[in-house]
């Protein structure tokens, strides 16, 4: 029966995904029109993030949650870059979701969705999360908590408050990962191969700006 109802969201999340005609920019310097927070329990989006003068945008490390975008899309390249504080520790995580096919599910605050790691030093790691799934074999063990597939290359982040940037091309099936311009991963034959995207908030505050979705040429 689960098995069944997981098949009958991911139909669902097809039915509604699609592709970007044109560039479409996520942060707009504004609003959150096009963002909702998913957190148990509910919290006021606007009370997370907060636009800075900028135009870049200031996203709260709590409550543990992901902030995700209404529309669901498939074939798509998703640009994003963000950096972390000055002084922010060795342990801070985040996350950027894509995928996404589903509520928090397993007991977790997490949805059925791939995670393309931003843990400091981590970056370009690939998780598949509450039982989304790839191809290629593991770098952890097949039972770990947290399985991933290591990044490619060595790590190619910036110092600690210096700006990122990474290019996620979903291509049906297929995803490939970039890192400030080193190819850092790819994976084939996912399932879901199509959802919204978003971030993680995991404890530590961080800064976005230049989202955007393009269609792939």
């Amino acid at each position: 029966m689960l098995r069944l109802l997981c098949s009958l969201v991911l139909l669902a999340v097809f039915a509604r995904a699609e592709s970007p005609r044109t560039t479409v920019e996520l942060l707009n310097g504004k609003d959150l029109a096009a963002w909702e927070l998913v957190a148990m329990p509910a919290t006021d989006l606007t009370a997370v993030c907060t636009y800075n003068t900028d135009g870049s945008l200031a996203v709260a490390g709590k409550p543990v949650s992901f902030l995700a975008t209404k529309a669901s899309c498939e074939d798509y390249r998703l640009h994003a870059e963000w950096r972390w504080p000055m002084n922010a520790g060795k342990n801070s995580n985040s996350g950027v979701l894509f995928h996404i096919a589903s509520d928090p599910t397993g007991g977790t605050a997490w949805p059925v969705c791939f995670q393309m790691q931003l843990k400091l030093t981590r970056a370009g790691d690939l998780l598949p999360m509450n039982g989304a799934k790839f191809a290629e074999k593991l770098s952890t063990p097949p039972n770990a908590k947290t399985p991933q597939l290591d990044r490619a290359a060595e790590s190619s982040e910036k110092p600690l408050g210096e700006w990122n940037s990474c290019d996620i091309v979903c291509h049906g099936d297929t995803i490939e990962v970039t890192i400030n311009g080193v190819f850092q991963n790819k994976i084939t034959q996912c399932a879901p191969a199509a959802g919204k995207v978003g971030f993680q908030l995991e404890g530590t505050p961080y800064e976005l700006r230049n989202v955007s979705l393009s269609p792939l040429e």
